[in-house]
Order: structure tokens, then C-alpha cells, then sequence
């Protein structure tokens, strides 16, 4: 998982990242949960992704 820390990416290979976790449009139907917003701190450098794991985790069970 180190390969992903900020320190070892760039913004693009971030913005990759994530983008290949994007699901094909057909599977999205009724998911509320929007990647890009997400992991927006991650793609711009400010926190890990363990971090917005944590905090959606965090806004789901107060939700």
C-alpha cells in the first residue's frame, strides 16, 4: 500500500487510481456514493486514502 501514499504519487497517477476503481456506468445504478468527492483530499494531496476511508466510515455510522 506504501506505492499509493501521497509522497510516492503524483496528482495524475492519484487521479488514475482512483478512476480505475470506478465501476462501468450500468452497475451504478441506485449507488449514492460518489468516488470522486470521496477521495477528493487524496487526488489534491491533503490526506491519505486510509484517511477518507476513516472518514467515511465515520459519516456512515453517524448517518
Amino acid at each position: 500500500m506504501d506505492k499509493y501514499l501521497i509522497a510516492n504519487t503524483t496528482k495524475s497517477e492519484r487521479i488514475a487510481l482512483i478512476k480505475s476503481w470506478i465501476p462501468d456506468e450500468e452497475s451504478l445504478d441506485g449507488c449514492e456514493i460518489d468516488l470522486w468527492d470521496m477521495y477528493a483530499d487524496y487526488i489534491n494531496g491533503t490526506k491519505e486514502i486510509a484517511e477518507c476511508n476513516a472518514a467515511f466510515v465515520a459519516d456512515y455510522q453517524m448517518g
